[in-house]
């Protein structure tokens, strides 16, 4: 029996050629919202090393929502042809091309993380300030030191919703077939549910019910402009150690099923830091339980993501039924071609047929040709083998 790792599955009328999924990792890489080449390069590396599905990173539904002068944008239509680019690129090598939609909320304005990631400052630099503004589900800040967004308004919620929708129209002409909408990770849809972030007193804030209103109608917005033929997920902090937890995922998860979310994205945390105290040591698969109670609890497909490191690792998640799909990110940065590596591991396409043809052949032909050979991936050097999981 075939690994369910390479078993295909099918998702409304996508069919993934595996249950790999690149999981959407930001960049900081564009111009001006707009896609470069290292975009270009960092989608289609992962599409040629195997993927079944290759979810681009966060990309901003509006100006205001960009977390910093790198963030990827959608909020045009200008957008797309640079998009579309990726999208085909990403198709031509036997991959499904996905993306997915955020915005930053009051963790916006800010440097790259590698530039140290403190709110940015005013300067020539920096291309349109007046409308990069903080905005949030309330006026609060933190940590203490960052500054303090701007509430949004009930009349302008509405507004915001239908950006998302737009977005995914946009998403839509691109020729992206995966949606992956962004509420987990302390950025805006998050902000709204959980009550650490949201003190509203309209029909957004208070109960849990009122918190989880605005990313229902941002799921609605999305889903209208949205084929009904192609996926739609919904990535979650299931557990952000703020008030938001696994109960409410699973309620808000049972919510959004039947108006057309297919599939739980499973993270944690973002709220007051990451990964959240609850989950425990951070070790391998450590964020799988919550992909495996939304499964359960919840009735609807769920994807395992965090350091889900080796092939074995990830077969057992799917043949215990903890997930359906294993996304792949920090590892896949390691080794875009780990899904072709996991096959060989897992004894399936001893051909490389999963990877395109100027991979593939010569590969294959060595395999064939010299059996001495041991891949890199394997061990340390020619005389110490890796070991463990």
């Amino acid at each position: 029996m075939a690994p369910l790792l390479f078993e295909p599955i099918q998702i409304r009328d996508v069919t993934l050629k595996n249950r790999v999924v690149v999981a959407p990792m930001h960049q900081y890489a564009a111009d001006k919202g707009f896609a470069t080449d290292w975009h270009l390069m960092n989608a289609g590396r992962y599409a040629a090393g195997g993927a079944g599905l290759v979810i681009m990173e966060s990309t901003k539904v509006e100006r205001r929502g960009c977390g910093t002068v790198g963030d990827l944008g959608i909020w045009e239509d200008a957008h797309i042809p640079g998009l579309k680019r990726c999208v085909d690129f990403i198709r031509a090598q036997g991959s499904v091309p996905g993306i997915q939609l955020g915005h930053s909320g009051r963790k916006a304005r800010r440097f790259r993380p590698w530039e140290g990631g403190a709110p940015l400052t005013n300067s020539p630099d920096v291309w349109d300030w007046e409308g990069w503004e903080l905005v949030s589900s309330s006026g609060i800040n933190s940590p203490a030191s960052d500054p303090t967004p701007r509430a949004l308004t009930r009349e302008e919620i509405p507004q915001v919703i239908e950006r998302w929708g737009q977005a995914a129209r946009r998403a839509n002409e691109a020729g992206f077939e995966v949606l992956d909408i962004h509420g987990a990770h302390g950025y805006l849809i998050h902000q709204f549910l959980s009550p650490f972030s949201n003190v509203r007193n309209d029909e957004y804030g208070g109960s849990e019910l009122n918190r989880m209103r605005f990313c229902i109608e941002v799921v609605e917005s999305v889903r209208a402009h949205w084929p009904a033929s192609k996926p739609l997920f919904l990535r979650l902090s299931v557990e952000d150690d703020s008030g938001w937890g696994p109960d409410q995922s699973v309620e808000l998860a049972k919510i959004v099923k039947p108006k057309g979310i297919d599939v739980i994205d499973c993270s944690s945390g973002g709220m007051r830091g990451s990964p959240v105290v609850s989950a425990g040591p951070v070790t391998y698969g450590y964020q799988v339980p919550y992909a495996e109670r939304l499964r359960k609890d919840a009735g609807i497909m769920s994807m395992a993501v965090g350091l889900i490191v080796h092939a074995d690792q990830a077969e057992q998640i799917l043949q215990q039924g903890r997930a359906d799909l294993i996304a792949l990110a920090r590892e896949l940065l390691y080794n875009p071609n780990w899904p072709m590596d996991a096959a060989q591991k897992l004894g399936v396409d001893r051909q490389f047929g999963s990877v395109p043809p100027p991979q593939a052949y010569w590969l294959a032909k060595r395999a064939q040709s010299v059996k001495t050979v041991v891949p890199s991936t394997y061990m340390k050097g020619l005389n110490e083998t890796v070991t463990g999981t």
